[in-house]
């Protein structure tokens, strides 16, 4: 089975953990705590309802004071609507404790308290759910006591579904799997083509090349690494020997007159030939040989491989092909991201855009900034204002050492992770969040301030300072902070982003990999930041030009922007780097800025959110000038959750987000298939026409695609290898291959069928060779497999699947299907419950479903019994 929803902290050691617990405190494992939703579009609509349970099963009762109930929920509580005689409280970010009133009735063995309070927005699947319970003593303010025993109801009611009265998007079902999935077409493995992603040429031609460890090998000087690269793999799957191939032969040439990227493959009966004029096509060309090896399990070799002969001419569609991974928020081991660089290897993607800081975490050492680390990359529970360490976010718990809100790379880390994208041609963009989403940093140098001045070393201590200490600005960010910018009107804060560039660089030296560019983040400053810092207001006055606190935005960039000009670096960031703000009647919007344009800027592009107006701002970014990679949330991030399910893991405030998603986004024309808002709603007619399409120059500048995952809700490389894949695998067709057939028919009706049979096509490719060749690749990778779907039709019960060749296994006697139960062939007889499950090449399970399949009666319903 997949991973739990929810993975409450274990009671680890760390610094708070040390002490022990009360006498007179009631035993964690005796607290069970139930969260409900209770509706949606509450009271009017912009906020829902929904309900705490705490039941004691513990001798010692739960008393009406002297306590506190911690907890991390990413919804705005809103004021005054607690019922049953507690007050929540909200600490910053998204911790929250619960204390009670004086009215509060001890909770006694074997009796429950609740309490009932609205909170903004909406709730729809069990990730909505607050999580990282722990219970706090007055008297003990350092013994924290976890509490694992919690669950999410499970929704039932189209009130709990409904985010509000204009959501569309159905809860799904099997039968709504089964219906998407009806027009599926089981394509034979042998007419599939062999190369993935689609290449731009791809001839079969009849014989075959044997492959064993007799066929000579060449490789020009210079592709050795690769030539070393592509020997181990045959030696993973070759068994040793000297084999019986005299003659035949593996060459890697080089030809100059080839693209950069490009390669040219070509398999005959007597030799392997990959050309090309860079390491990094070659390498391509030698993923593409490998994509057509038969599958075997991993581990297992074989004396000789048949391989068909062929003839590939290839070469990518856009430069730019990534995956973002945010790490700040919850941490991912250096092994997982070694894995994950692995994974893109395979399938030609070559960017890893690697988000290091937010305000949840620092992640990165900085050897002469050690508080970066000591304290922006810990989170636990403090009793006091000593700044040690951060808060407990996304349900981290108390504890320091739990691993999911806690870690850092090493400066040695790092550059091993380097290393090993460069060997296989991955670039690394470092992402250093600024100056928004930056209260790791704002609180590290906080507390590097504190020591120097301590040591009597004033001048020192105010060297990297990120806020001015007088500042009294009111703001909350989108995530619920209230101090997590950094003041850009104050020189220390440029010397804080000199130093941070100056030891990147330093690495990237040291590492020998390639650096062109510091991501410097941008996205959602909350709006009264800097309006009541006095260096700020100072500087505005003293800079006419400027007008207000607004003007600081641009100003920083600007500045950003020649600092690293002056390393020879460009300038990356999110959208809003290429926007300011302006002020009209009163109120704030954002515009592009112009001059920015044409400095060579990246921008990620994330809104393309359908109704909410800015569907077109790529593009239009684009045409200014801007260089322009393609990440939009309603297509491209994987954080998103598949389907709307209660037991689906992952946001949706975008969009709910299948691979299909990825698939079906055209880069130069994404408002093709996208007919419906985010709601469900179908789009009127004409909805596009006021939006502006790519020129000539725009389409020069779109750059590439990435997909992004976002890590609030991902817990450990099992989660994140669940949301990204198979999502990753609909990324790298789309940045790597043209346009298909479908996209350039203008008639609605012939392009959905030619989409149609597309579909076919891929889904067929991923559950026979793609997901296999994974499982034999890496043993296990937890990606997600989809549940079946099913329908009741004559008294049988039909089953289908989103990817053709993915194993459906049932059951008939309510038990969950396990990977020796038996295979679905053919419609289902037996009435009764069945329960449904898929299952990978290694005899993994998916999500169980089921459905019932009643007994047939010849009356009419109201006369049943």
């Amino acid at each position: 089975m997949r991973r739990l929803l929810f993975q409450l902290p274990m009671l680890l050691l760390g610094l708070i953990s040390t002490a022990q617990v009360k006498k007179d405190a009631v035993n964690a494992k005796k607290i069970a705590i139930n969260w409900q939703i209770i509706e949606n579009s509450h009271a009017g609509g912009g906020q829902f309802l929904s309900s705490l349970n705490v039941q004691n099963n513990d001798p010692l009762a739960l008393s009406n004071k002297n306590w506190k109930l911690y907890f991390n929920f990413a919804r705005r509580i809103v004021p005054g609507t607690t019922t049953g005689n507690v007050e929540i409280v909200h600490v910053n970010g998204d911790l929250y404790y619960i204390r009670p009133t004086e009215k509060f009735k001890p909770i006694h063995n074997g009796t429950s308290a609740t309490t009932e309070f609205a909170s903004k927005d909406w709730a729809v699947n069990a990730t909505d759910a607050p999580e990282g319970f722990y219970l706090i003593y007055d008297d003990a303010p350092k013994q924290a006591i976890p509490i694992k025993n919690v669950k999410a109801i499970p929704s039932t009611r189209a009130t709990q579904f409904a985010r509000n009265k204009q959501d569309r998007v159905p809860a799904i079902t099997p039968q709504l799997i089964y219906e998407q999935n009806k027009n599926s077409i089981d394509i034979p493995e042998k007419d599939l083509q062999k190369v993935f992603p689609s290449p731009a040429q791809y001839t079969e031609k009849a014989g075959e090349f044997i492959l064993d460890q007799g066929v000579k090998f060449s490789a020009d000087p210079a592709f050795k690494a690769e030539g070393t690269f592509l020997q181990e793999k045959l030696n993973r799957v070759l068994s040793p020997g000297k084999g019986t191939q005299s003659g035949k032969t593996i060459q890697l040439n080089l030809d100059k007159s080839l693209g950069a990227e490009a390669y040219q493959l070509e398999i005959n009966s007597k030799q392997i030939r990959i050309t090309a004029s860079a390491k990094a096509g070659v390498f391509y060309g030698i993923q593409s040989l490998l994509s057509t090896f038969p599958l075997q399990k991993k581990g297992h070799k074989v004396a000789a491989i048949k391989l068909q002969n062929a003839s590939v001419t290839d070469q990518p569609r856009f430069p730019f092909r990534g995956l973002m991974i945010d790490v700040a928020r919850n941490f991912q081991t250096k092994e997982e991201i070694l894995k994950v660089l692995d994974l893109m290897s395979m399938y030609k993607l070559n960017v890893l855009h690697f988000h290091l800081n937010d305000d949840e975490g620092w992640r990165l050492e900085i050897q002469d900034l050690p508080e970066l680390t000591a304290v922006g990359s810990r989170r636990g529970h403090f009793s006091d204002t000593t700044l040690s360490h951060l808060p407990p976010s996304f349900g981290s718990g108390p504890f320091l050492n739990e691993h999911h809100g806690t870690g850092h790379y090493s400066k040695a880390d790092f550059i091993e992770i380097l290393k090993y994208a460069n060997a296989r041609h991955i670039r690394v963009i470092p992402e250093i969040e600024a100056p928004g989403h930056a209260r790791a940093a704002v609180r590290s140098m906080h507390a590097r301030y504190n020591r120097l001045m301590k040591e009597g070393k004033p001048e020192e201590a105010k060297r990297y300072l990120l806020h001015d200490l007088n500042d009294r600005s009111i703001y909350r960010s989108v995530q619920n902070w209230n101090d997590n910018v950094m003041d850009v009107s104050i020189p220390s804060t440029y010397n804080f982003i000199e130093k941070i560039s100056d030891e990147i660089i330093a690495m990237y030296k040291t590492a020998s990999a390639p650096l062109q560019t510091i991501h410097f983040g941008g996205d959602e400053v909350p709006d009264g930041a800097w309006e009541g810092s006095p260096n700020s207001l100072k500087f505005v006055k003293e800079h006419p030009e400027l007008k207000d606190v607004n003007g600081l935005w641009a100003y920083f960039y600007g500045n950003i922007d020649r600092i690293l000009k002056s390393r020879n670096l460009y300038l990356s960031g999110w959208e809003e780097v290429g926007m300011q703000p302006v002020v009209a009647d009163g109120k704030k919007s954002y515009v592009i800025n112009p001059a920015l344009g044409d400095k060579n800027i990246r921008l990620n592009v994330w809104n393309n959110i359908i109704g909410w107006g800015a569907e077109d701002l790529a593009y239009r970014l684009a045409n200014t000038g801007y260089k322009v990679i393609l990440g939009g949330v309603s297509n491209l991030y994987f954080d998103m959750a598949y389907q709307k399910s209660f037991d689906e893991p992952g946001y949706y405030w975008g969009e709910y987000a299948d691979i299909d998603k990825a698939f079906n986004f055209i880069p130069f024309n994404s408002f093709l298939n996208s007919n419906v808002d985010k709601f469900g709603n179908a789009l009127k007619p004409g909805f596009y026409d006021s939006k502006e399409r790519l020129t000539a120059k725009g389409k020069a500048n779109i750059v590439g695609l990435q997909g992004l995952l976002w890590s609030e809700t991902i817990k450990g490389g099992k989660d994140l290898e669940y949301m990204i894949m198979p999502k990753l695998l609909g990324l790298a067709e789309r940045a790597w291959a043209t346009d298909p057939e479908w996209a350039n028919e203008p008639d609605s009706i012939k392009r959905k069928e030619m989409y149609d049979k597309a579909w076919a096509r891929f889904a067929n490719r991923l559950g026979k060779k793609e997901l296999p060749r994974i499982d034999a690749a890496f043993g296990e990778l937890n990606y997600r497999l989809p549940p079946a779907g099913a329908i009741v039709k004559d008294g049988q019960v039909h089953l289908n699947n989103q990817f053709p060749g993915i194993t459906v296994r049932y059951t008939t006697d309510q038990t969950v299907p396990t990977a020796k139960s038996p295979v679905y062939t053919k419609p289902i007889t037996t009435k009764g419950l069945i329960r449904f499950r898929t299952f990978d090449s290694q005899g993994r399970g998916g999500r169980s479903t089921s459905i019932v399949n009643e007994v047939e009666w010849n009356v009419t319903p109201k006369e049943l019994p």
